[in-house]
């Protein structure tokens, strides 16, 4: 009976933790992320990849781009941006790294690739070459292929994410792509020489 003064009806104690509304707020939140986690982890490392071309950094990209998702994961409301919303957030922390870093610029082509291994066959040889040559192209050309080629977006989405209007991102993808033809017309032209 004295215990009974201690309790007033409805009262938590004793109360599963589950049940209280902080707790469900929390599974929704989590249960939220490992969904954005599981279904977009692949894209948002390839892409990280192809900025830095170094797989623990790239892991590193990714493990900072969904801490930061974690954190804001509330100001997501639409699941269909979840994707430009890591990409956004990827590319913001790669430019930090390069706010924090200053590194010393090498001419690849002068810098032969010291692992034999590393080309060991055609495929290989000519996803480098391309790799090189997307590299060389200007940032303003660069970017939007690349959201393209390995995130999938479209014309309308690149636009959006880099802030401008469609007709200028489909231009500069256009030149980008002329830019990358007429380098492996050269490489062609240059190999025929040489075979003659």
């Amino acid at each position: 009976m004295a215990l009974g003064i201690f309790k007033k009806k409805g009262a938590t104690v004793g109360k599963d933790p589950t049940v209280s509304p902080v707790y469900g707020g929390m599974a929704d939140k989590q249960t939220k992320y490992e969904a954005l986690v599981h279904a977009l982890h692949g894209d948002i490392y390839r892409y990280a990849y192809w900025l830095c071309r170094d797989p623990q950094v790239a892991e590193d990209l990714v493990q900072e781009t969904f801490l930061r998702a974690w954190k804001g994961i509330d100001s997501l409301f639409d699941d269909k941006a979840a994707k430009t919303w890591l990409i956004t957030i990827l590319r913001r922390e790669n430019a930090r790294r390069f706010e924090r870093k200053q590194f010393d610029l090498i001419d690849l082509d002068e810098h032969p690739q010291s692992d034999p291994d590393a080309l060991h066959n055609e495929q290989e040889m000519e996803n480098e070459w391309l790799r090189r040559h997307i590299a060389r192209l200007p940032a303003e050309y660069q970017e939007p292929l690349l959201l393209q080629v390995l995130g999938g977006f479209s014309g309308d989405e690149i636009a959006a994410q880099l802030g401008l209007n469609k007709n200028t991102v489909m231009t500069r993808l256009f030149r980008a792509r002329n830019q990358i033809k007429e380098a492996m017309e050269s490489t062609t032209q240059q190999r025929g020489h040489t075979n003659g």
